[in-house]
């Protein structure tokens, strides 16, 4: 690509053009993949890097309880990681009776983000685990600064879990949680961080981590085991793709939800959107009405691909298919759609890119903030809360069970054009991301903004029916607009709970070389050599 650099919206950033590049959501996790990078590290060890002292310096996102997915280019092709755990085996859908609990151990199903790290570093890295989660370890036990959105995050998640088994141990010391500015140290996960580097993370999933985890999960009620860490594995799942004019979005398939991105892309190739510019009221609605059709089929179909007996990914993205659902979107009015009938067939980031041309779409998280609340005392692992994402609905194929994974929420993208890699990118934020995605492909791609750009763009998210959030920032035409088509619009702040998401991305240039983009919502930072 050319770079055209037009910035337009708010943050004014500019975006970080080099030969490396790192982009997260949090500066001190930037620069450990920087580091590692100059001292001989590939885009792999970077990204592993960075994930680990994100769990470190943005618990507030992730932790070495989270689960991750990777999407990488290694130089040659393209490969896709589901690295989510699955449901353990003592769930059954008579244990949930009252509903999937937002928080304590009924709500941790088995982290899969140390198992990622390990097998890329095995499959991809240069450095090995102890040079790549040096940094991590060092924020730990040395402790690091607090930074103004995360500190922010973590007095709000303190107010709401303070009084879950080892959250305040762990992350309120001196009774309340540390303010911006504040130093802050969690030697429990320097430890496991050692353990995993010395054991390529068997002490985790085998050793005496995870019989501390078992031990703490039975004292709590919890039903997790070390059979079901044991038990863990990752797939090389690969990826599944919808072409929009020559460019390809790349995503993992189910059981994560970036399958709507393609479905609402897919579904956009059949309407008027290239007639018109990005901030236009007719290219808002057109966006907002194929992310409702996609989401209501999102949400009918997808979950664990073992399950998925009915309607696989084939026959969402099946082109006629796309093409009748487009056909339903009025120009003229908000409508509120429910899921279609497909054919029956047989869901915290960082990007990085390096000189030799791999470059990886990696994310991790604990879902909800800092997840189930849940922290095992003396090993600084804070567990996510993804059993939230099963449904107790009898027959659904999303319904909780014993071994299966949960929908999931946190995707990573990557864009292909004309069979060569363009850009490693994602967004974190919830429900967001999977339309966070097509709308930075598309800002990107259709409309040739930039990637800091993109990321300073006014953002939208689909709630429910007619409802939709945009951010203040949008202009006061196209919300005008949205609400004479019957689109029912909140304006909400950027900081809310998932809110608008945090965005990262980095494109490879034409001649080589990157550019790179940081969300101005979040403390991160793009950086390069």
């Amino acid at each position: 690509m050319h770079l055209r650099h037009d910035p337009v919206y708010p943050s004014r950033r500019s975006p970080v053009l080099a030969e490396n590049v790192v982009a997260t959501s949090q500066p001190l996790a930037t620069q450990a993949g920087l580091a590692i990078l100059q001292q001989g590290g590939n885009a792999v060890d970077a990204a592993i890097a960075t994930a680990a002292t994100l769990t470190i310096v943005e618990p507030t996102g992730c932790g070495l309880g989270s689960d991750a997915f990777c999407i990488l280019w290694d130089g040659k092709k393209l490969h896709g990681l589901n690295a989510s755990g699955r449901a353990p085996a003592a769930w059954t859908p008579e244990r949930f009776a009252g509903g999937m609990p937002e928080h304590g151990w009924d709500s941790v199903t088995v982290p899969g983000a140390v198992s990622a790290w390990v097998e890329l570093s095995e499959k991809f890295g240069k450095l090995g685990l102890a040079t790549v989660l040096a940094p991590a370890i060092r924020y730990a036990e040395d402790g690091f600064i607090v930074s103004p959105v995360v500190g922010t995050a973590w007095a709000k998640g303190a107010a709401i879990l303070k009084d879950q088994p080892g959250f305040a141990e762990t992350f309120m010391p001196d009774g309340r949680a540390p303010k911006p500015g504040e130093m802050f140290r969690n030697p429990g996960a320097a430890r496991t961080l050692r353990a995993i580097a010395e054991t390529k993370g068997r002490a985790f999933y085998e050793g005496e981590i995870a019989q501390e985890i078992a031990a703490f999960a039975k004292a709590h009620g919890g039903a997790m085991t070390v059979e079901d860490l044991a038990a863990h594995r990752n797939d090389w799942c690969g990826t599944i793709s919808q072409s929009f004019d020559e460019v390809e979005l790349h995503e993992i398939p189910p059981n994560g939800q970036g399958i709507a991105a393609l479905m609402a892309l897919g579904i956009l190739q059949h309407t008027a959107i290239r007639d018109h510019g990005p901030d236009d009221l007719a290219a808002v609605h057109l966006q907002i009405e194929a992310v409702k059709l996609a989401y209501s089929d999102l949400h009918a179909y997808v979950s664990d691909r073992d399950h998925m007996d009915e309607v696989d990914e084939t026959a969402l993205l099946d082109p006629d298919y796309l093409k009748s659902r487009a056909a339903l979107i009025d120009l003229d009015r908000a409508q509120d759609f429910g899921a279609g009938a497909p054919k029956l067939g047989g869901t915290v980031l960082m990007n990085v890119g390096d000189a030799s041309g791999m470059m990886v779409s990696f994310i991790q998280s604990n879902y909800a903030g800092f997840g189930s609340g849940v922290v095992v005392p003396g090993t600084g692992i804070s567990m996510q809360n993804r059993g939230l994402g099963f449904t107790t609905e009898q027959g659904h194929p999303n319904q909780v069970a014993a071994g299966k994974r949960p929908f999931h929420t946190i995707i990573p993208g990557f864009a292909m054009k004309n069979g060569a890699p363009l850009m490693a990118f994602g967004m974190m934020g919830g429900p967001i991301q999977a339309m966070g995605h097509m709308q930075l492909l598309l800002r990107t791609q259709l409309w040739d903004q930039d990637p800091q750009t993109a990321a300073d763009a006014p953002r939208w998210r689909t709630i429910k029916e007619l409802d939709v959030a945009c951010e203040p920032t949008m202009p006061s035409g196209v919300i005008e607009g949205l609400q004479k088509l019957g689109h029912h619009i909140q304006i909400e702040a950027p900081d809310n709970a998932f809110g608008f998401g945090g965005a990262q991305l980095v494109q490879r240039l034409e001649n080589g070389g990157y550019a790179a983009g940081s969300d101005p919502r979040k403390d991160g930072q793009a950086a390069g050599f």
